[in-house]
């Protein structure tokens, strides 16, 4: 494979992803190259129509993969094991686990797959002794309030390749920032699932609203905040 040319920090958007459809779904490619921890990063959505026809099933040999679920229903397998998740579902599944991904719903189903590829050597024992591969449904998750709004807490772990890979969900309920500025060596993703947001990375001001995420690469100054009254939400993903 060539070499990657690091992604970028920033917003993407969800309007300006080109739709590739197909007889009975739809993609979006996202973005495609490497960052601080990772010579493969890949990210692209897609919505299965009602009656689709499950993914192929297969394995990922040294690819690791985290999948949201965006809107909809799904019917997620992997080896012997299935769940059913809604909206705000993710699955984190390790390399070599054999998955196929269902609509088990009446309307659309859509959701984010992000692909990674460690630049250290792949660890499985550590991502087995770590739990292996995760299927969480957001309803098993305790909704913790705070003075800003509340977080939901999804896994903080290290993976087969990620020293430190954490998942929380964070919902703010009023105009204002999260929390003060700051940087960690880190990548970050943070993607907005309801209301307006706003971010600042390296000094740039963006702006971003359900669907869109923002990318903020290893060791930049970055704050995300609510740029209304009204109640925003967001994921945080981060890791080394």
């Amino acid at each position: 494979m060539a070499q990657l040319k690091p992604v970028n920090s920033g917003v993407y958007k969800w309007a300006d992803h080109l739709v590739a459809v197909n007889e009975d779904r739809e993609s979006r490619k996202i973005l495609e190259g490497s960052s601080t921890h990772l010579d493969y990063l890949e990210i692209h959505a897609t919505t299965q129509f009602p009656g689709a026809k499950p993914s192929t099933a297969h394995a990922n040999g040294d690819i690791e993969e985290c999948i949201i679920v965006k809107e909809g229903m799904m019917k997620v397998t992997v080896e012997e094991r299935s769940a059913i998740l809604h909206t705000g579902g993710v699955i984190l599944l390790m390399p070599g686990q054999n998955h196929s991904v269902q609509n088990a719903g009446d309307g659309n189903l859509t959701y984010y797959v992000m692909r990674y590829r460690s630049k250290k050597k792949m660890d499985l024992g550590r991502g087995d002794a770590s739990g292996g591969t995760l299927m969480v449904s957001v309803d098993s998750l305790t909704f913790r309030p705070n003075k800003r709004g509340g977080v939901r807490r999804y896994f903080d772990r290290p993976t087969a390749m990620c020293e430190r890979f954490e998942m929380h969900m964070t919902q703010l309920d009023k105009e204002g920032p999260s929390h003060d500025p700051h940087a960690h060596e880190e990548t970050e993703i943070v993607l907005v699932l309801s209301g307006n947001t706003e971010m600042t990375i390296d000094g740039k001001e963006y702006d971003g609203t359900a669907g869109d995420f923002y990318l903020i690469n290893s060791q930049l100054m970055h704050g995300v905040r609510n740029a209304t009254d009204n109640p925003c939400s967001y994921f945080i993903m981060i890791w080394k």
